[in-house]
């Protein structure tokens, strides 16, 4: 087993009398802060009839808010020298400052502010309905290999509506979204007893305790919804569909296949990570070895947990990937019998010892170059914390990784079935004009 050393996190909990929790991370490495916030809803919550909504939802929340006009979020981070974003995932949307640590109470305000009321009127949805549409068009639409696969794979592998439909949104449910559908979605998923407040950085545990308080403890207390299972039986058959899309120059495959339910055990789901990592980091890794070096097949092979790539970022049911690029000349049932012949005897073997050893000592070393940018590591407590209750992983990882013996990882390569997973095929629509994304009916073979 290689020895991963235990990166040190201090971590100091609090929850608010309105349900808030918070999660410091006090580290005075240097003079800046970052402050999180992580809702507990993401586009598999968002309501049928209205795909893409949760993002636009993100959308709306940096188009001012109770106490701030449009534009003034904008305004006092960046002349307090900061930075600023947002993002939606399955299953939360985050929001996040970093800026000085002189700026702490600022950025505090901005966001208990924008937690309290923001400013949802006309204006600002018609707005951001375009702002988001020419998103779309110019990252999926427009885009050769758009949406490809975190858009495209879920509707093959998945039946149901949370787990299946695009979460960036149908243009006409978009515009179909009124001021009182965006008050409803608030006043369902954006209180305060939804959030997790991450705060990391130069501050002192005390202060910022007050100011969390100060800033945080009128925010209105609201009911929290029940948290759905989006529970569903794994698929009785290979799933296939082809896309033709006129902008791709190269066809293009996805493989889908179930992760189990991290919280039924961290280990079982993180023996998948190690296994995709083993099958495609780095050219030493086996679908590198085979079919890019030794039998040409493809141009491209990638493996990986989650729709966004990122460990232990979503609820169950989660998703293993692997995407392959291929020439025009190759045979997509080629690459997947050469695919899933390393698969099997990886199931039969296991990896080496050397070569597990080596894979598990370079994710770890991911873990920790990511997680010492300080916004990544903020990120990934809030995370943490709101979706399995445990902000601690941040440093128990890579250990936890480490620890992976060969048995398992084959175990969890004798899960990849192909009996069970979907198969997504695409190709270029030569000789056609604009963008066809022919998305499969969930459920259906095509």
């Amino acid at each position: 087993m290689t020895r991963i050393p235990s990166p040190t996190v201090e971590l100091h909990r609090e929850t608010l009398s309105n349900g808030l929790r918070v999660v410091l991370s006090p580290d005075h490495s240097a003079p800046v802060i970052a402050i999180g916030v992580h809702y507990d809803v993401g586009f598999r919550s968002e309501p049928q009839g209205r795909t893409g909504f949760a993002h636009l939802f993100e959308h709306l929340m940096f188009q001012g808010s109770e106490s701030l006009e449009k534009l003034a979020h904008f305004r006092h981070v960046q002349s307090s020298g900061g930075t600023f974003n947002g993002s939606t995932h399955p299953d939360y949307t985050n929001y996040f400052e970093i800026v000085p640590s002189a700026a702490l109470e600022r950025a505090l305000f901005i966001e208990a502010d924008r937690m309290r009321a923001p400013r949802i009127t006309a204006e600002n949805l018609r707005n951001q309905v375009d702002v988001v549409k020419e998103e779309i068009r110019l990252n999926v639409l427009n885009r050769p290999y758009g949406g490809f696969p975190w858009i495209t794979l879920p509707p093959v592998l998945y039946d149901t509506f949370p787990n299946a439909h695009n979460g960036y949104g149908d243009f006409s449910e978009l515009e179909a979204a009124t001021v009182e559908d965006c008050a409803a979605f608030f006043d369902v998923y954006y209180a305060p007893g939804n959030a997790v407040l991450t705060v990391s950085g130069d501050f002192q545990v005390d202060a910022a305790v007050e100011l969390v308080h100060r800033h945080f403890d009128d925010v209105p207390t609201r009911s929290v919804p029940v948290l759905p299972s989006f529970a569903e039986p794994l698929p009785d058959r290979e799933r296939r569909h082809r896309q033709l899309d006129p902008l791709v120059p190269l066809p293009a495959l996805a493989l889908g296949y179930r992760l189990p339910d991290p919280a039924a055990g961290f280990d079982g789901y993180l023996a998948y990570e190690v296994l995709c990592a083993v099958l495609s980091d780095g050219d030493s890794s086996r679908l590198e070895q085979r079919l890019v070096h030794t039998d040409a097949l493809v141009t491209d092979i990638g493996a990986r947990c989650g729709l966004f790539g990122a460990p232990l970022d979503a609820r169950d049911p989660d998703t293993l990937i692997i995407t392959v690029m291929h020439p025009s000349n190759v045979d997509a049932n080629r690459v997947l019998e050469a695919t899933d012949e390393e698969i099997t005897r990886l199931a039969a073997d296991g990896p080496g010892p050397d070569e597990l050893a080596r894979i598990t000592a370079r994710w770890a070393a991911t873990l920790f170059r990511e997680n010492d940018r300080l916004v990544s590591r903020t990120m990934a407590i809030g995370a943490f914390e709101l979706l399995h209750g445990r902000a601690e992983l941040v440093t128990e990882l890579p250990a936890m990784v480490a620890s992976m013996g060969s048995e398992q990882v084959a175990n969890a390569a004798a899960a990849l079935r192909s009996d069970s997973r979907a198969v997504l095929i695409v190709e270029p629509a030569n000789g056609s004009s604009g963008s066809m994304l022919d998305l499969a009916t969930p459920g259906q073979e095509a």
